[in-house]
């Protein structure tokens, strides 16, 4: 509903869209954006993880205190238990994550429901995913990267590493370098003239996640600088008793590639509930002293940094 100010007049809580589109993969819908949220603002996607359900991660995470202070619209979509019984969205089906095909479209659909519903600006979309959801995130960038202006993956897998639950459930136990190429990425988006630009991407991994290999990091990571039309290397470096960050990028510009490793931290979307009473502990979202979201949300430009 739209205020005499040209404001959408939302609730102030995640709610259910039934109407978007064909949905070829059969996901359900959720919305959320700050009351008299005003035209053209950002839209942010989040992916959850399996045994996770979109509003609860949302507000587990933080996400949807960040998109009320900060006045940007969310969507939430969520698997089915039908389409997966852990509710994983399926990243490594080829039929779900090429372009126009499967849950991939399904999330398109949702975008362009979205966009609409709330005025978003198409040139401030953004997608971050968290364990499957981090590798239908990745999926997606590839797919539709003149959709997407940046994403976030964190405890995902590369693009294109598997297409069968066996052979993905071997690679998130045991990575190989052998997967770091960009044309598997290239190969989602469904061909034509090779593009010259990709979004920008911030990956994030816990170094003691027995859920998914950390290598898989480091593959995505060389996978994704390669499309960004870097080597393997990447050109800064920083470390801290936290974590370890490192950089693609190219001189007085933004980062095109950053790759996050946490020491101690193993399965789980970060959070830090210490400095911040907006997010909390729940399922797969934990305690690393660092809150994912505001990372994410500042490498995208959509908050200030932190001085």
């Amino acid at each position: 509903m739209a205020s005499a100010f040209g404001a959408f007049v939302a609730p102030d809580y995640p709610v259910r869209v039934d109407s978007f589109g064909s949905n070829p993969g059969a996901l359900k819908m959720f919305v959320y954006a700050p009351p008299r949220l005003r035209a053209g603002r950002p839209l942010v996607v989040v992916l959850h993880g399996c045994s996770q359900y979109a509003a609860s991660f949302a507000a587990d995470a933080g996400w949807i205190a960040l998109a009320r202070q900060y006045r940007f619209a969310l969507l939430l979509p969520e698997q089915s238990r039908a389409n997966n019984h852990l509710g994983c969205f399926n990243w490594y089906r080829s039929e779900d994550v090429r372009r126009n095909s499967g849950e991939a479209m399904s999330i398109r659909q949702m975008i362009r429901r979205a966009v609409k519903l709330y005025g978003s600006d198409p040139r401030q979309i953004f997608v971050a995913g968290f364990s499957a959801g981090g590798g239908m995130a990745a999926a997606l960038l590839a797919a539709y990267p003149a959709l997407i202006a940046a994403g976030g993956i964190f405890a995902g897998m590369p693009v294109g590493c598997a297409h069968t639950g066996v052979g993905a459930l071997i690679k998130m136990r045991r990575s190989g370098s052998d997967l770091a190429r960009a044309s598997l990425a290239r190969s989602v988006s469904g061909g034509g003239k090779p593009r010259r630009s990709w979004p920008r991407v911030l990956i994030w991994q816990g170094e003691k996640d027995r859920t998914v290999d950390p290598q898989n990091a480091e593959v995505l990571a060389a996978q994704w600088s390669e499309l960004k039309g870097f080597g393997p290397v990447a050109t800064a470096t920083e470390t801290t008793p936290l974590y370890q960050r490192r950089s693609w990028s190219r001189r007085n510009l933004p980062a095109s590639v950053e790759l996050w490793t946490m020491n101690s931290v193993g399965h789980g979307f970060p959070v830090d509930p210490g400095k911040s009473a907006n997010c909390r502990v729940g399922t797969f979202v934990v305690d690393a002293g660092l809150s994912g979201t505001h990372m994410m949300a500042e490498f995208w430009g959509l908050i200030p940094p932190k001085k």
